[in-house]
């Protein structure tokens, strides 16, 4: 048997005919097309590439199409999806193929091409987070390519050389990857004498062997065979080659398998806001050098990844507000929050360093305490800087560290000065310094400036944070950890980004989302929405700058409401709530489209149904003074408000000036929430630029204002409503996400999962699935319709679950706050009709925690919080000090800490052994145990295998809830 490995170029000038051949299920009036990087394949324009013909072979549609070649031809190609014009619909996702034709391959001679189209998850494996860290070698098997010519083995008319290729990422030392299979050099399902493949880099695995016309149709398997003699055949049925030889004659045939089929690997991980976490040299907040322990405990408790949330510099207002991580100052910039002063020099005096000492002491509360830290923080920063800055501005480390940055950090330090000069972030009051340009920036930082200095100090702290945040990166890494980002989806509109970018951003809007599980009114979180039309232009030059800089220190993000990369809820400047904004983009409701429905009466239905009545129920005795200073009667018994409070934040603001001369009685809350209603009281939102244009209001049915209208009428909005919100859209947004997601997956090899909560379009889950996006499921948050609990054991593989999440109540709030719902919970989920304790137990933390580790996602990562309750003594705080948000309060004090170190978790080998007990009995090993993986491919055709289990009551928790109390009987349990 001959094996033949990589196929190279000749250099002789003959034909070739190159054929390549895909299954591939399209719908109707769908076309599947290759294109390349040569003019034959149309140079990358998909208008000029090869057109494949259909056709159907057994079961499979076979997409297939020819054209001459010359004998070195060597390129590029991909599959696209296009309609009856060209128009691409879908391409593959992960890297572009390479073609290289045989050696030796002779004029007139067939050169087939078996492929397998790409998906996102295809390309997983090749991620920084498996490639880098879960499956990393100590053993790097050494590339092997025997570059043989074919000639001297076709030495038979009916001989055809078939190439075999697959991916297998996570090879361990002294295993080979063979193919068997029913012909004679496939070892005829023998091990010892099948194909072994020779490494051929970037995780693939390549060997031609010469079969002969009878051999086939080949049914074959790939394996894994140690010298051990240890076996690990891929999972599924046999793999399968048929060739028509009556209607086409190959001499070469190339197989690219795309993944070994295996079981899918899962893994565990923990989540916790970098400010919550605790240490013993902390101070008063979690810091970048603490991760390193939180490494430590992750992999002693199992756990393969760490999950954070946003930890770029927020500092716009310059107190608590800041505490807000996803509204940042700059999406280039680190916190200085985060930043270790001890570990600054290792020179400090003795006095700084007995001061830094007294502050530890200060500042180690319940609690982080944003203000005090940060400027505790930056006074001795900057004592410390006075004393090494020489030092470090002249080590090659800062150096390179500027040269690589200096794009993003000369406009942040310029901006940080100008803020504190100007004694605020809206840069629309610097004066000439508004509006940002390069002569300016460079006469800001120039050494020859005054505040030269100033400058420099913010040079400063941003290198040493990256020097610390890179060590604890490398650390993790290093110990198998994966470590998670979170990309936030806005950015504050007094922002470096804002200043320096202003055409990316729609600055006369706010970002937002309607009415969901977290707030009936919405939410509006006040970022400018993107001018994704004005990005596309350098192929969002600035999304990839993000990507790149965040892959610095992560193998895996978050992207935080994934959404909004489908549309965006977007609402006016002038709103204060969420709740009458429109998609951004959509297809509106046009005039004429509503006239020819009968619907005509615009204003009535865009303008504030304000009656007499209304404001009598809401007001009641009070409700004349109310009228007389925010509303005009404007006919008899109709009124409208006045132009000085004719938006939100006019209402509020005149509100606060009403009151602060005592005319109201009630509290100002209950006063502009109900003028926010009457305001809000509308069926249509005129569009603000094309007034012919309308978007139905969020939840129209629920106002008085489509109650008073005619049937025939609200027949027609309802239809109109339902037809916006959940039809007109989905290709438009489909569309809108294959522009964009694919630049951020692109940008980086992170491995990417989205934040997919709320209210979901049908397009979302298609799409990220073709991504190979990672998407998010919270048991008391179903996606699925009617259903109040989700059940872990039917998630999806391409998932991440967990209990809780930092945007709501920890599983023991949650399940202490709502007795009723405790006990649907647990006669629904836990299959028991006993009455559930009032505390969240640690056996009922268990058996939470076991359904998600025990479900099919590849992720099961829970917040720190959920994991401490599996122990009685980390129980002792209220449960509703462990939030870490309230979404519903846009100004939420973001400080929770934990309430015990993490040189204390790590001692705690009780709690270890319990977690570690739930990660090995779920099938999920840890990051030292990477032998016993068997990899991450899988076939797009075989079902992920689901644990045991099916979300009710499994025999474990009933022995563990076993006696559980009658509620008279509660009050004695512990």
């Amino acid at each position: 048997m001959v094996n033949l490995g990589l196929f190279h170029g000749s250099k002789t000038s003959n034909s070739v005919i190159l054929s390549f051949k895909i299954p591939y299920y399209t719908h109707w009036g769908q076309h599947l097309l290759v294109c390349g990087s040569e003019p034959v394949l149309g140079s990358w324009n998909v208008k000029k590439g090869l057109l494949l013909r259909p056709s159907h072979q057994g079961d499979e549609l076979i997409w297939s199409g020819s054209l001459p070649v010359p004998a070195e031809f060597n390129c590029e190609y991909s599959y696209y999806v296009v309609d009856d014009e060209k128009n691409v619909l879908r391409w593959e996702a992960g890297k572009k193929r390479n073609l290289l034709l045989p050696n030796g391959v002779q004029n007139g001679q067939l050169v087939e091409l078996h492929d397998l189209w790409q998906t996102g998850s295809d390309d997983l494996p090749l991620r920084s987070a498996f490639k880098n860290v879960i499956f990393r070698k100590s053993w790097n098997p050494e590339v092997d390519r025997p570059l043989v010519s074919v000639r001297s083995v076709l030495d038979h008319e009916d001989s055809v050389v078939v190439q075999f290729r697959i991916c297998s990422p996570n090879i361990e030392e002294d295993t080979s990857v063979y193919v068997i299979g029913s012909p004679s050099n496939l070892g005829r399902w023998k091990i010892e004498d099948g194909l072994k493949l020779n490494y051929a880099g970037e995780s693939v695995w390549l060997a031609g062997s010469v079969m002969r016309k009878d051999d086939f149709p080949i049914k074959y398997r790939y394996c894994k065979y140690s010298k051990a003699k240890n076996l690990a055949l891929e999972t599924g049925g046999n793999r399968e080659l048929f060739v028509d030889f009556s209607t086409s004659q190959p001499k070469y045939i190339v197989l690219s398998d795309g993944l070994m089929r295996e079981m899918p690997w899962r893994g565990t991980g923990v989540a916790i806001p970098m400010f919550s976490v605790r240490s013993e040299d902390d101070m008063g907040v979690g810091e970048f050098l603490d991760l390193k322990l939180l490494v430590d405990w992750a992999v002693e408790s199992g756990f393969h990844l760490v999950q954070l949330l946003p930890i770029n510099d927020t500092s716009v207002h310059g107190m608590w507000w800041d505490s807000y991580p996803y509204s940042s100052l700059s999406v280039f910039a680190l916190h200085p929050l985060y930043l270790r002063v001890q570990a600054l020099s290792e020179n400090i005096s003795k006095d700084i360093m007995e001061e830094i000492q007294r502050t530890r002491k200060q500042l180690d509360g319940k609690n982080v305490d944003y203000e005090a830290t940060m400027a505790a923080k930056l006074s001795i920063a900057k004592k410390i800087y006075s004393q090494e800055k020489e030092i470090v501005f002249s080590s090659v480390a800062f150096q390179n560290f500027f040269s690589e940055n200096q794009d993003w950090l000369k406009p942040y330090a310029a901006f940080c000065f100008l803020r504190d000069f100007f004694e605020t972030s809206d840069h629309s009051q610097w004066g000439r310094f508004s509006l940002f340009s390069e002569d300016k920036l460079e006469k800001l930082v120039s050494k020859d400036s005054l505040h030269y200095d100033i400058i420099c100090f913010h040079y400063y702290i941003q290198f040493h944070l990256h020097m610390q945040l890179s060590e604890a990166a490398s650390y993790a890494r290093e110990k198998g950890v994966v470590l998670k980002g979170d990309l936030p989806i806005g950015v504050d509109r007094n922002s470096v980004d804002t200043w320096v970018f202003p055409n990316l951003f729609r600055m006369n809007t706010s970002t937002g989302a309607p009415p969901d599980y977290f707030d009936k009114n919405g939410q509006n979180w006040g970022f400018p929405t993107y001018n994704w039309e004005e990005m596309s232009k350098d192929n969002y030059a600035w999304w990839r700058g993000r990507l790149t800089q965040m892959a610095k220190y992560f193998t895996a993000y978050r992207i935080d409401h994934i959404l909004g990369f489908f549309r965006i809820w977007e609402l006016p400047d002038h709103a204060m709530t969420g709740l009458c904004g429109k998609f951004r983009p959509s297809i509106p409701l046009s005039q004429e489209e509503l006239e020819r429905e009968g619907i005509w009466d615009f204003n009535r239905l865009s303008q504030p149904y304000i009656k007499q009545q209304h404001l009598q129920e809401k007001f009641g005795a009070s409700w004349t003074i109310i009228a007389s200073n925010f509303l005009n009667e404007f006919r008899k018994d109709h009124y409208q408000f006045k132009e000085d409070c004719d938006t939100e934040k006019k209402i509020a603001s005149k509100l606060k000036s009403c009151l602060e001369k005592s005319i109201f009685l009630e509290s100002e809350e209950k006063i502009r929430r109900n003028l926010f209603d009457l305001i809000q009281n509308v069926v249509l939102i005129k569009d603000r630029e094309d007034s012919k244009k309308f978007y139905p209001r969020f939840n129209l049915e629920d106002t008085s204002s489509f109650s008073d209208l005619d049937e025939h009428s609200k027949n027609i909005l309802k239809r109109l409503y339902y037809d916006y919100y959940f039809q007109r859209q989905e290709t438009l947004w489909r569309q809108n996400a294959l522009k964009t997601l694919p630049v951020l997956l692109n940008s980086s090899d992170m491995l990417a999962c989205g934040e997919d909560l709320g209210l979901i379009p049908s397009c979302v889950h298609p799409v990220m699935q073709e991504l190979g996006l990672i998407g998010l499921r919270i048991q008391r948050m179903p996606s699925e319709p009617g259903v109040e609990f989700g059940i872990p054991s039917q998630y999806s593989y391409m998932t991440v679950c967990a209990p809780s999440c930092h945007d709501c109540s920890t599983l023991r709030a949650w399940w202490e706050e709502d007795e009723d719902r405790r006990r649907r919970f647990f006669q629904t989920v836990v299959g028991s009709d006993l009455l559930p304790p009032d505390r969240c137990t640690p056996e009922i933390v268990e058996f939470v925690l076991r359904q998600h580790v025990e479900a099919p996602s590849m992720w099961a990562i829970f917040p720190l919080q959920d994991l401490l309750a599996l122990k009685d003594k980390y129980t002792t705080r209220p449960a509703a000090e462990e939030t870490i948000n309230d979404p519903t309060n846009p100004k939420h004090y973001w400080r929770y800490r934990v309430h015990v170190t993490l040189e204390s978790l790590l001692e705690d080998k009780e709690l270890i052994s319990s977690i570690k007990g739930l990660v090995h009995g779920s099938g999920r090993s840890c990051p030292s145990s990477h032998g016993d993986e068997l990899g991450l491919g899988k076939s797009s055709k075989d079902s992920v295998k689901q644990p045991a289990g099916n979300g009710k009551g499994e025999d474990h928790v009933a022995s563990q809830l076993n006696g559980i109390p009658k509620k008279e009987e509660a009050v004695t349990v512990a």
